[in-house]
């Protein structure tokens, strides 16, 4: 089992930035993703950003150019930068790792809110 432990949500300006953490508990052996997801009120759940165990990124539209997701391997760590942020991005935000491969655990963070006023 993996517990994630998500940080860094509050409240900011729009134009304003903010930082998310994800911490798993353990070291995650093989290929996996980790990724950064959000649900708006009312909304689903919508991938925002995605990082791969060799390197590849993959962003929704909406926040090309302003979020950069990256991951410290020695600390079990991804993290989301968040720069630029709109009302819009305002949301619940979730960690997300998936071990990939056929029946491989999903694990997620119990997520930290976002709120950007304007």
């Amino acid at each position: 089992q993996v517990q994630l432990v998500e940080s860094g949500g509050g409240l900011v300006q729009a134009g304003g930035s903010l930082r998310l953490s994800c911490a798993a508990s353990r070291s995650i052996f093989g290929l996996n993703a980790m990724g950064w997801y959000r649900q708006a009120p009312g909304k689903q759940r919508e991938l925002v950003a995605i990082t791969f165990s060799g390197g590849v990124a993959n962003y929704a539209d909406s926040v090309k150019g302003r979020f950069t997701i990256s991951r410290d391997n020695t600390l079990n760590t991804v993290y989301l930068q968040m720069n630029s942020l709109k009302p819009e991005d305002t949301a619940v935000y979730y960690c997300n790792l998936q071990v990939l491969g056929n029946n491989k655990p999903s694990y997620w963070g119990q997520g930290t809110q976002v709120t950007v006023s304007s």
